[in-house]
């Protein structure tokens, strides 16, 4: 019998472990394989694969810039099973389309398994959309060139109004959305009008009269906002809003367009190329015209907040006003006066007491230029006892040998004149003595009188 323990038997010596068995079917759970030789055994089954055709729908892609390696997951068409799919970067550009999440392919892989991680997937080589993933790739390529040209551009959408005139509706004949529009509208806003055109919404006419409708409802004055409204259904179903003629016309619409295809998962052409997109036709109900409880709700409180504001307004004003009324000037305007009649009678006083000071020393100083005056005038030299003596012709004499003998003379003293007569001697004159020198004349002394006599006799 083989022995399978591994370690020391009772006398102490190693026990050999046993080889591994040759196959799956041979080992034991004493004699399991290695998990790594599992993996290895399993990667050289799958190596022996051969390259085949798959077909299933991509659900996802992962393709990172600069890499040459991108990751794509493949899913069942039926049921929830998927697969690792990595793929060249180079397979991916030979595609004469993008290959978007949805899109329905059938890939040329070998299956190949990854020993470290033991997880199985299919390298691809080449791929090639079908069906409905290749419809999903051509409009796919349909959306990048429209969306070059800037028919997608936030840009170049419009505004909705906030209440329009007329709304246009563009579905299908007595369809769920036409309701479900019209319905919630009303609710929102009972006086609003409609011009409904309702047209096939699928088929091979869709496109013609969805088209003409929208021409028609463009063209009228009275409506300011086109709803193209369709319920839910399949890619197909869909497939005429995705057309380019419409999702062009519906871009070049001088009316805004709001757009109601399908679900919120749904997303054709003209969902983008529509000034508004809606989820559904409720939705697009709610955006082309107001909830009136809304408004109501919104005026009332307007009205609220304008009253409040007038009020507030109105007691800052009334506050300012008060204060001013009650400032000491306003309440007895004769304290503004008052106070400038102190100023004034202030600044009188001080004129008075400054003119009177000015005067006073002027008084002086005229007194004193008055002293100086009288002091300079020849009135006082004859006060002090001089005279002046005057010939006939009023000429002064001014030496004894100048009158003739016996030659009248009038004489000048401080208290008025009196005549004299020349005679030969001086009666009061000491006894004759030799002439002195004759000492010379005094100008000032003479004709200072003779100014004065003159401007005293005139």
């Amino acid at each position: 019998m083989t022995q399978t323990s591994s370690g020391p038997d009772a006398g102490g010596a190693a026990t050999p472990r046993p080889a591994p068995a040759a196959t799956a079917a041979q080992t034991t759970a004493e004699n399991p394989w290695p998990l790594r030789q599992l993996s290895v055994k399993v990667g050289e089954y799958v190596a022996r694969m051969s390259p085949l055709w798959v077909e299933g729908e991509i659900v996802q892609l992962n393709r990172r810039p600069g890499a040459g390696l991108s990751f794509m997951t493949l899913r069942d068409i039926d049921v929830d099973m998927s697969f690792s799919v990595p793929v060249r970067e180079h397979v991916l550009r030979a595609l004469p389309v993008e290959p978007v999440p949805g899109a329905r392919v059938v890939v040329h892989a070998k299956p190949t398994f990854w020993t470290k991680r033991g997880s199985l997937q299919l390298e691809a080589d080449d791929i090639r959309p079908v069906g409905l993933g290749e419809l999903l790739a051509r409009l796919e390529q349909l959306k990048r060139v429209l969306s070059a040209e800037g028919l997608f551009a936030a840009s170049r959408k419009q505004q909705l109004p906030f209440l329009p005139r007329s709304v246009g509706l563009i579905c299908g004949r007595e369809s769920a959305a036409e309701r479900d529009v019209v319905v919630n509208a009303r609710r929102r806003w009972p006086a609003v009008q409609f011009e409904i055109r309702e047209v096939a919404v699928q088929g091979t006419k869709a496109v013609r009269e969805v088209s003409a409708a929208l021409r028609e409802l463009d063209g009228l004055d009275h409506v300011d906002v086109i709803i193209i409204s369709r319920g839910g259904g399949s890619l197909e179903d869909l497939l005429p809003f995705s057309d380019e003629q419409l999702t062009r016309l519906v871009a070049g619409a001088r009316t805004p367009i709001v757009s109601a295809i399908g679900h919120e998962v749904d997303t054709p052409l003209i969902d983008l190329a529509a000034d508004v997109r809606a989820s559904t036709p409720t939705d697009a109900a709610k955006r082309v015209v107001p909830d009136i409880v809304a408004e109501v709700e919104q005026l009332e409180l307007g009205r609220t907040r304008l009253r409040a504001a007038i009020r507030a307004r109105i007691a800052r004003e009334q506050s300012a006003l008060d204060a001013t009324r009650s400032r000491p000037v306003l309440e007895n305007p004769s304290t503004i006066l008052a106070g400038r009649a102190d100023e004034i009678r202030s600044r009188i006083a001080l004129a008075r007491t400054l003119i009177g000071s000015r005067l006073d020393r002027a008084a002086d100083e005229v007194d004193h230029l008055g002293s100086q005056v009288r002091s300079l005038s020849p009135l006082a030299t004859l006060e002090r006892g001089y005279a002046v003596v005057q010939d006939a012709e009023g000429s002064i004499v001014r030496s004894p040998e100048q009158p003739e003998i016996g030659q009248p003379l009038s004489v000048r003293v401080a208290g008025g004149r009196f005549g004299v007569e020349r005679t030969t001697t001086d009666p009061y004159s000491p006894p004759a003595q030799p002439p002195a020198p004759q000492q010379p004349h005094r100008p000032a002394q003479t004709e200072r009188p003779a100014q004065s006599e003159t401007t005293e006799e005139s």
